[in-house]
């Protein structure tokens, strides 16, 4: 029972699927050669060659023979990880069957495939006994092509609400001897399927948001040493609610998310990453509002706050609400209403000033954040010390330990992260932490 990463990535950004045979085309894997050249931010985290969903039931033993054609062609070259999605249904032998006779294909090491692939998702599963059965499908294929045991990852799709309860079996049965469910990598959401073994209804027929499901996926993994991964989005014109749904996401500490386009794929490995520049936040009924930055002043410009001088104060109109303030009043109200983003190199700035307060055996330090803001042509100074203790620290570092990942895993982005950032500040958050 553990919750220690047994991977080499410990984040993925982005999860994208591609069909293994389209029918009609002269070239039945043609999507997949366009993907298996995707470089740079529009390269995915993983990879996931499709024969399941995305591939028709007629194409499939078609799109295993092109996994392997593809993977062997273009494995070595492609900088993420290929985690290819067979057939499985927890209700259905055959299907189980059938999928496990693509992993052995897909695996056979004389197709030269199998040396560039990292694991294989697994849909549909039900209850923790159906995942070991999927484990235990691989280890076989481990076995009979001579691989390490262990050696190829095992992702699920969580579609099912048997599959969410067992999500809470893990931290007990991974480690156990009569299993290798330490092979587990990702648990990905599909809120399309798990919607319909929910039974669950809306009225424009939409998909639920799920909040809970991400939740729990989220928890599953952190419990179990895993990465939670959510499910596709598919309106993917819809780039503001994507990037709305990654912020969610992040916040319940899921970083992944299906990407259905290359387009998505750049909006998702982006997304993650720290702001290149800082920015300020006027919250207003909960509505949160960008400043605009000229030098160190921040520009309030809207008409839900309204703010004019009085002969010995001032008056903050808010809404319909206007109240009389002394400068002092003011600051601590626009204290409490505004809030501050920080950008890649303020992170690394506070994180390094820690470090050296704790070097010198200081154990909490205070960190001065300070700006002008100007609404209707007047200006206050207000000025926010939050305190760094080793906690602050470490929940500071989850995005730089992001960045690191990347860094360290996806060298065909350096030059766009170096563009990003600048050189310096790569350098420098490569070495805090």
């Amino acid at each position: 029972m553990t919750t220690e990463r047994r991977h080499e990535r410990a984040f993925v950004r982005t999860f994208f699927t591609s069909p293994t045979a389209v029918e009609g085309e002269d070239d039945s894997a043609k999507m997949l050669r366009s993907a298996a050249q995707l470089r740079g931010m529009q390269a995915p985290d993983v990879w996931v060659p499709d024969n399941e969903d995305a591939t028709a039931p007629s194409m499939r033993d078609e799109g295993a023979k092109n996994i392997v054609e593809v993977v062997a062609e273009h494995g070595e070259e492609f900088p993420g990880e290929i985690h290819p999605r067979i057939v499985w249904h927890r209700d259905a032998p055959g299907t189980r069957y059938r999928g496990f006779q693509h992993i052995l294909q897909i695996a056979d090491p004389e197709r030269g495939a199998i040396e560039h692939i990292d694991g294989f998702v697994v849909p549909e599963v039900g209850g923790i006994d159906d995942w070991k059965k999927a484990d235990e499908f691989i280890t076989l294929v481990e076995n009979e092509h001579g691989l390490e045991e262990g050696s190829l990852a095992m992702s699920v799709i969580i579609e099912s609400g048997a599959a969410e309860l067992a999500m809470g079996d893990l931290r007990e049965e991974i480690g156990k001897p009569d299993n290798n469910l330490e092979r587990l990598f990702m648990l990905v959401d599909g809120e399309v399927d798990y919607t319909k073994d929910m039974r669950a209804m809306t009225p424009t027929g939409g998909l639920p948001e799920w909040e809970e499901l991400r939740h729990n996926t989220s928890r599953g993994a952190s419990a179990a040493g895993l990465i939670a991964v959510d499910g596709p989005y598919d309106d993917i014109r819809d780039v503001d609610g994507y990037r709305e749904r990654m912020t969610a996401n992040r916040a319940k500490g899921m970083i992944g998310i299906w990407s259905l386009t290359p387009g998505q794929v750049v909006t998702a490995n982006e997304a993650p990453l720290p702001p290149e520049t800082g920015r300020w936040l006027l919250d207003v009924d909960g509505q949160r509002t960008e400043l605009e930055r000229e030098d160190d002043t921040q520009f309030y410009d809207g008409n839900r706050v309204g703010l004019s001088e009085t002969g010995d104060g001032y008056r903050l109109r808010v809404g319909d609400d206007e109240r009389e303030l002394d400068g002092d009043e003011l600051r601590e109200e626009l204290l409490d209403m505004t809030e501050y983003v920080p950008s890649m190199d303020d992170i690394v700035d506070s994180m390094e000033e820690f470090e050296a307060a704790k070097e010198a055996g200081r154990g909490a330090i205070a960190m001065t954040q300070a700006t002008t803001v100007v609404i209707d042509g007047v200006e206050i100074d207000i000025e926010n010390d939050r305190m760094w203790d080793e906690a602050t620290y470490q929940a500071a570092m989850t995005p730089i330990a992001v960045f690191q990942d990347v860094y360290e895993n996806r060298p065909d982005q350096h030059d766009a992260l170096a563009e990003l950032y600048g050189e310096n500040v790569v350098e420098r958050a490569m070495q805090v932490g």
